[in-house]
């Protein structure tokens, strides 16, 4: 019986396989995302100088096989560098990306909102924004709406959506 013990307790304290497999395609994922992120952004990232040097490395190799055995080995000095710094500063990254692109369709929302109901969007808009200059307003959503109707390439649109961005981003970041 004693035997029997003991191997059942060996069998738990091993590592699980695919726990092990899971959290080694995680530092992979994480090495992928090292070695994609651009230049100004790997310097300002902890690293050690080994997993620098090894991520610098892999971009420039382009043979198919050495890329994935680099890879691999980025892999391996992952799992034994400490990346809660790297993780936090890639997950903010991110973070702010996301934000990003959230601000960027709310202005777009709102331009072709404009575009299409007009004067009451410029109401709904002026409500969130009081600041906003109406009447201007008004004369650059009038003008995109000729250079759509006409075919001409969207200037005033573009206008139109650098001044929504600006009026936004001073008014309430939830509008």
């Amino acid at each position: 019986m004693a035997v029997q013990d003991d191997d059942e307790q060996q069998a738990r304290e091993r590592p699980n396989k695919s726990l092990l497999k899971r959290e080694a395609a995680v530092l992979k994922q994480l090495g992928d995302e090292l070695v994609a992120l651009p230049a100004t952004e790997l310097d300002a990232l902890p690293l050690p100088e080994k997993l620098l040097d090894a991520v610098l490395l892999a971009r420039r190799i382009t043979a198919h096989g050495g890329a994935a055995r680099q890879r691999q080995l980025i892999g391996k000095i992952l799992r034994r560098t400490d990346l809660t710094a790297v993780r936090a500063v890639i997950e903010a990254r991110a973070l702010e990306q996301r934000l990003q692109a959230r601000d960027f369709h709310r202005v777009e929302s709102w331009r072709d909102r404009l575009l299409t109901e007009g004067a009451p969007a410029i109401a709904a808009l002026g409500a969130l924004a009081p600041g906003l200059d109406a009447p201007a307003l008004g004369q650059l959503v009038a003008r995109a709406q000729q250079e759509a109707a006409s075919g001409r390439p969207p200037a005033a649109a573009r206008e139109l959506f650098r001044r929504l961005r600006d009026t936004l981003a001073a008014a309430d970041p939830s509008a």
